[in-house]
């Protein structure tokens, strides 16, 4: 489901799985389209974007969540720019020691949350009609706190009527792992599970053990890292039989709320994976249909809307 709305699976091309047009970081209770112009937004990131066409991607997955810059219509502009089908998303954001979460979300229930963002996968966002592709929570390291273990619950209850994947900030091995219990224990079945920053768990045993258990590992800090560390992690990974649970992605971006012209000099461009991360797996003997299963077959699996139980 693109914010233009819904194209077939095969249509979804290469594409990149994590990354930011916009932040706000300002906190969820004054973050809002007040701080921003939107068209300064498009006329900023829109050359960024631009590249990732470009170098030959189709897909282009927004992580923003909601209270953090998520902006379905400045999307959906640059979609119409660009011609890339670019995904949003429904769900919290419970990392960060919970600043960018309402303070609806301390006091419903798990069902009552899962019933908000079941109505942006049925309505719209925001009187937009722009419709969720996928869903996208956070949470602090492990062990779970009450609100992050009630955010992932929420997030299976919302798959299981919707068909949505969950996409689960963590970047550590405890609370990766927890989050993995819960959705299974929801009735959810691990292929329908992104555990995001897995290249920031330190402990390879655990992206061997949430591949092997179905979840996608995805490695997003392309270009942040250094590029011989993911040819490391990604031949490791393809080694040992886990190429069809891996996602590439840069997290990179973004227009900076707040700050002059979206901190432009800062922003971070969309092009590590094609022009610095292909050329060194190629010579580390991966070949193109390696590659094509990572960044096309991959993502359209990962992203198809479909109910996964267990």
């Amino acid at each position: 489901m693109t914010v233009k709305g819904p194209i077939a699976p095969t249509d979804f091309g290469k594409a990149l799985v994590h990354e930011h047009v916009m932040c706000d970081f300002i906190g969820a209770n004054e973050t809002g389209r007040h701080r921003y112009n939107p068209e300064e937004v498009v006329k900023v990131m829109f050359p960024f974007l631009r590249e990732v066409k470009e170098r030959g991607f189709s897909g282009f997955v927004d992580a923003t969540p909601a209270y953090i810059g998520r902006d379905p219509l400045v999307l959906m502009r640059l979609s119409e720019l660009t011609g890339l089908y670019i995904l949003t998303n429904t769900g919290y954001y419970g990392a960060a020691n919970d600043k960018f979460l309402p303070s609806h979300a301390f006091r419903e229930t798990p069902d009552q949350l899962a019933s908000r963002w079941v109505t942006e996968w049925r309505e719209g966002i925001d009187g937009t009609g722009i419709r969720p592709g996928f869903i996208k929570i956070g949470v602090d390291p492990g062990p779970l706190s009450d609100i992050d273990r009630k955010l992932v619950q929420a997030a299976a209850r919302t798959h299981l009527q919707t068909g949505l994947t969950i996409a689960c900030h963590t970047g550590e091995a405890k609370a990766a792992l927890e989050v993995l219990e819960i959705v299974k224990s929801e009735g959810v079945d691990p292929s329908a599970l992104i555990i995001v920053h897995a290249d920031s768990i330190p402990n390879e045993q655990v992206h061997e053990r949430l591949a092997r258990e179905g979840a996608w590992v995805e490695y997003d800090a392309i270009g942040s890292k250094p590029i011989g560390e993911h040819v490391r992690l990604i031949t490791a990974m393809v080694q040992k039989g886990f190429v069809d649970r891996l996602l590439l992605s840069h997290d990179a971006g973004w227009y900076w709320v707040g700050e002059p012209e979206g901190g432009k000099d800062k922003i971070r461009p969309y092009t590590a994976l094609m022009d610095k991360l292909l050329p060194a797996l190629k010579s580390a003997g991966i070949n193109d249909a390696v590659l094509g299963k990572i960044l096309v077959d991959n993502p359209r699996k990962a992203f198809t809307i479909k109910v996964r139980r267990r």
